[in-house]
């Protein structure tokens, strides 16, 4: 990775992690859907990251919502299994060593790869956070149900962000 490129993902972690911390923190809707917008730091990761460093940027991405959010790493665990999901994802799907494009965005490798990659990433990553952060399986329904709506709100979010920040690939 050329120092530009880690530049613009430091850029990217600090402004996602501050609209995630400041703005949508406490932005719930009924209290089943809260839309975690900083999941799309982790999605779009360049290609070239090695997984070690993936799963540490994971860790201290949850970390650092822990800290912020009073939970006891609920979040540091969900982003390490978004992390796994990825991993596992983009290596059943693509071949790594064919990939022309720099990074998993929604410009580079088409809407719906980009939407099935996010849809199973945040759908893993909610499904651990949620239910970690109940803690109990007697109200596996409601959890269940949050986790869901949260999923599209986030994909919502997302593929929002993707549309207006990301140019097309050009042909």
């Amino acid at each position: 990775m050329n120092s530009r490129v880690v530049i613009i993902n430091i850029f990217r972690w600090i402004v996602l992690l501050f609209i995630q911390i400041f703005l949508l923190r406490n932005m719930a809707f009924y209290n089943l859907s809260t839309p975690f917008i900083y999941v799309l730091f982790i999605l779009v990761l360049p290609f070239s990251t090695p997984n070690l460093l993936l799963y540490i940027i994971a860790f201290i991405t949850g970390l650092t919502l822990d800290t912020f959010y009073d939970t006891l790493g609920v979040h540091t665990t969900a982003c390490v299994a978004l992390a796994f999901v990825r991993i596992l994802f983009i290596s059943v799907s693509l071949n790594r060593e064919a990939i022309d494009e720099p990074e998993p965005s929604l410009g580079n490798m088409g809407f719906r790869w980009f939407s099935l990659y996010a849809v199973l990433c945040i759908f893993a990553h909610h499904i651990v956070l949620f239910f970690l952060e109940a803690f109990k399986f007697t109200s596996i329904t409601y959890t269940l149900g949050r986790a869901l709506l949260s999923v599209v709100f986030t994909l919502f979010t997302v593929l929002l962000v993707e549309f207006i920040f990301h140019n097309r690939k050009s042909a």
